[in-house]
């Protein structure tokens, strides 16, 4: 599936759709240069799921978890992950990384390549492509 963002405004309206493509899948991996929009698309996601906090990079913590009640009322969480400072799969072991892609929460990976063989095979992968300084594309696979 692909969604066309025209502006930054337009992505909170996009984020049902988003949601709708995702299904039941819950651990998403995100791809996209620098300045993509990968900690803003989550920022939109955890607003639309009226998270507790507002999201920010997880650059130097690596890890961020968002507390939100899901549909029951019953608490539920969002981890944010940020691997970009990650060399190899055993720094990413080393961080918990197995019990995270296997919980029953939502999980937004940033910079998931070093940890592509160990997403659960219903991982959903976006890739999000600049098209213009306001603009994105993002191909949900």
């Amino acid at each position: 599936m692909e969604l066309l963002i025209p502006s930054l405004s337009a992505l909170d309206a996009a984020i049902p759709a988003l949601a709708d493509a995702l299904g039941n899948r819950r651990k998403v991996a995100l791809f996209g240069d620098l300045g993509a929009g990968k900690t803003t698309l989550v920022q939109a996601f955890c607003r639309w799921l009226h998270a507790e906090d507002t999201p920010t990079s997880p650059t130097f913590s690596i890890v961020n978890v968002y507390r939100y009640l899901d549909a029951a009322g019953t608490p539920a969480f969002v981890h944010h992950l940020d691997l970009y400072r990650l060399k190899n799969t055993d720094e990413a072991l080393d961080i918990g990384i197995e019990e995270i892609l296997y919980d029953p929460w939502y999980c937004f990976i940033e910079w998931p390549q070093v940890v592509e063989s160990l997403l659960p095979a219903d991982a959903a992968k976006i890739h999000i492509d600049i098209l213009s300084e306001t603009s994105r594309r993002l191909l949900i696979l």
